[in-house]
């Protein structure tokens, strides 16, 4: 069975109580009995004394009869048993019980063994050594007191008396008085103190209980809640701290416990929320760092392979462009060829722009590094494209940061990169619209040229694959080799290029470039042409 903390409380406390009041009330009483017990004997030994010399005259008339008169009154007062006068031979001259006048007592009995216990009788005996205590014929408690009455010079001076001056005890005056009285007082006593007691021991246990389940059931329980809240994981949970003593120190702990294990919550959740998004941002990370590593390996290849072709095609491609031109410059040209002529010539040359490019793609060669301005460069490059009529519909809007650094680049390569984006841009809004340049530094670590466009956007799919060589979704334009050789660029000048589209919203291209001059530099592809 669960005993409450205020139960364990209470109950020890009030056995402690009850065991302590217990011990007190008997101490009293015992105190008192002892000292109503005294008064008893004293008492006893005042009457007895009282009755001797309110005789004595009497006794000195030899007016024995009187004398026995005012002890018999004296016997009927309440208390007082009966009374007796016993003398020096033992003999019981008087009575207040009749039946005892006459009768002889031993020395060891009561009365006469106070002074004779010893075997030497004693002239002078003190008060207790004259009392004693029994029970009566009836069961009850009684105080004996037997006083000496001793040989005075009036006695042995009296012409009436015969005891001679060397006799110093006469007899004993013997007198029983009732302790009933003090035995009423001593119940009646009692009573109040068990009274008193249980009264006492209710209101403090009363008390106690209150006081306790005020000040310490009250706020463990709060305590306890709100510690059960916390087991459930709610951690909103508080002590209501009304107190300054130590309840309110350990309520005023709880809460800071609480708000630590908060903290630490939190803090833990943060750290789960970073640390999956640190490892989703270190997937695609080592993803793009594996397709760059891919895309390198299959330009670097593609490059090789190109030079060869490209050395093979252009000898032939030359002489049938030579051949052509000659037979369309010749007058005696049938005019019904000269048409296929031209074809061949427009498609030559076509092809001829196409080796071009690929000699162009196989021939990268490694950047000339020096301090540029990148605002600059893109100047120079909007110069010189600026005029063409695909960007006459089309506006430009600029957001330079005026403290950019200057950066270890190719100003050449780099104009030559920032043309294919742009022209992409401007392909992609036939109809016109907008295109936003904006520089600016990243973490300290690079500087960066973002180009933003309203055209139509690259699909998903398409994203993935706009850096690889030949890819281009402009059947009528181009042979897909500009982003490539873009990508080549910024890479081996240890920078990198980011893309991002939404298909009718238009497209941004991020080039970020390496602050430092040992930002890494790739080496170009060795030339298949040698």
């Amino acid at each position: 069975m669960r005993i409450s903390l205020i139960s364990k409380l209470t109950i020890g406390t009030s056995i402690i109580l009850l065991v302590f009041m217990v011990f007190f009330a008997y101490i009293n009483i015992e105190t008192l009995k002892t000292m109503l017990m005294e008064a008893a004997i004293s008492d006893a030994d005042k009457l007895s004394e009282t009755i001797i010399k309110s005789t004595h005259y009497e006794m000195l008339e030899d007016n024995r009869k009187r004398a026995y008169e005012m002890i018999q009154e004296v016997g009927t007062l309440q208390g007082v048993n009966y009374i007796r006068m016993i003398n020096k031979s033992g003999n019981i001259t008087f009575s207040t019980e009749k039946d005892e006048i006459g009768r002889y007592l031993d020395k060891t009995e009561a009365g006469c063994n106070m002074c004779h216990a010893s075997g030497e009788p004693k002239v002078q005996a003190s008060t207790m050594n004259r009392s004693r205590i029994f029970y009566d014929k009836k069961g009850k408690q009684v105080v004996g007191m037997a006083k000496a009455i001793y040989n005075e010079k009036s006695c042995y001076t009296s012409s009436c008396h015969f005891h001679p001056s060397k006799q110093r005890i006469l007899g004993v005056l013997d007198i029983i008085v009732s302790l009933e009285n003090m035995h009423t007082l001593i119940g009646h006593y009692r009573n109040k103190i068990i009274f008193l007691t249980v009264f006492l021991l209710l209101s403090i246990s009363l008390a106690i209980t209150f006081f306790t389940h005020r000040l310490v059931n009250r706020p463990v329980k709060s305590l306890l809640t709100q510690t059960k809240r916390i087991a459930r994981g709610d951690l909103d949970a508080l002590v209501q701290n009304v107190s300054y003593d130590e309840m309110g120190e350990l309520s005023e702990a709880f809460n800071q416990m609480t708000a630590s294990l908060k903290s630490a919550r939190i803090e833990l959740e943060e750290w789960g929320k970073n640390l999956e998004a640190k490892v989703a941002e270190r997937t695609l990370a080592i993803k793009q760092m594996q397709a760059q590593l891919i895309r390198s390996e299959k330009l670097v290849s593609l490059g090789r392979l190109v030079a060869g072709i490209t050395h093979e095609i252009n000898n032939p491609l030359t002489g049938i462009l030579m051949f052509a031109n000659l037979a369309s410059d010749n007058p005696k040209l049938d005019p019904s060829l000269r048409g296929d002529v031209d074809v061949i010539i427009n498609e030559a040359q076509r092809c001829a722009k196409i080796v071009k490019g690929l000699l162009d793609f196989s021939r990268e060669s490694i950047p000339q590094k020096k301090p540029t301005s990148l605002n600059k460069v893109m100047e120079a490059t909007l110069s010189l494209i600026g005029r063409q009529s695909s960007f006459h519909n089309i506006n430009i809007t600029r957001d330079y940061q005026p403290d950019l650094p200057l950066i270890p680049i190719d100003g050449n390569q780099m104009e030559q990169v920032f043309i294919n984006m742009l022209l992409n841009a401007s392909q992609s809004m036939p109809g016109g619209g907008s295109i936003h340049i904006k520089t600016y530094t990243e973490n300290g670590e690079y500087a960066c040229l973002k180009i933003t466009d309203t055209g139509a956007g690259i699909s998903e799919e398409n994203l993935e694959k706009i850096f690889d060589p030949f890819f281009t979704t402009k059947s009528d334009k181009g042979i897909g080799l500009g982003l490539s050789v873009s990508y080549g660029i910024v890479e081996r000048h240890g920078g990198k290029i980011e893309v991002q589209s939404k298909v009718n919203e238009g497209t941004t291209f991020t080039v970020k470039l390496p602050l430092s001059p040992q930002g890494r530099e790739i080496p170009a592809a060795s030339s298949p042409s040698g």
